[in-house]
């Protein structure tokens, strides 16, 4: 499936979290979700992002927003990473890549000249009505929870 553009409607999903608990996207009617997509938990550029996250979960929660991660691997995974890191948000497991599909985000990727299929590092901010506010696809790990924030204040 392609990319969801900015004015469509987010499909919805429900996937559990590091603890076992299940999150759907409706959950959240009426806030922002931002929505990251990362390819694997406990990876540098993963774990740079996730935490870039964490540390401005303050700033995200005074305009009412929620962080989302969703990557592959089970949720014993997301919980490792999760304690190893302190990160205090919903790590989702999307182990069989349903949703990653369904976001456009599973995708052939390359590396040393091989492919394969993997999650393209992508995020969505998803307003309050359901519908896509804007879409991240080239995202800088150091900067991108800042880059976020900024389009929410």
């Amino acid at each position: 499936m392609p990319l969801i553009e900015p004015g469509r409607k987010a499909p919805a999903f429900t996937l559990k979290d590091q603890h076992g608990t299940p999150h759907r996207l409706s959950d959240y009617a009426g806030r922002d979700v931002v929505l990251f997509f990362y390819p694997k938990d406990s990876t540098p550029g993963c774990t740079t992002e996730a935490c870039g996250f964490e540390a401005a979960r303050a700033r995200f929660a005074r305009h009412k927003a929620v962080v989302l991660g969703i990557s592959i691997l089970d949720e014993a995974s997301k919980a490792k990473f999760a304690d190893k890191h302190g990160l205090t948000f919903p790590l989702l497991a999307d182990a069989d890549h349903a949703v990653a599909e369904k976001y456009g985000v599973w995708q052939e990727k390359s590396l040393y000249g091989r492919k394969f299929m993997g999650i393209a590092r992508t995020t969505y901010l998803i307003g309050g009505d359901g519908t896509v506010r804007q879409r991240w696809d080239t995202v800088k790990v150091k900067t991108h929870a800042e880059d976020v924030l900024g389009t929410l204040g």
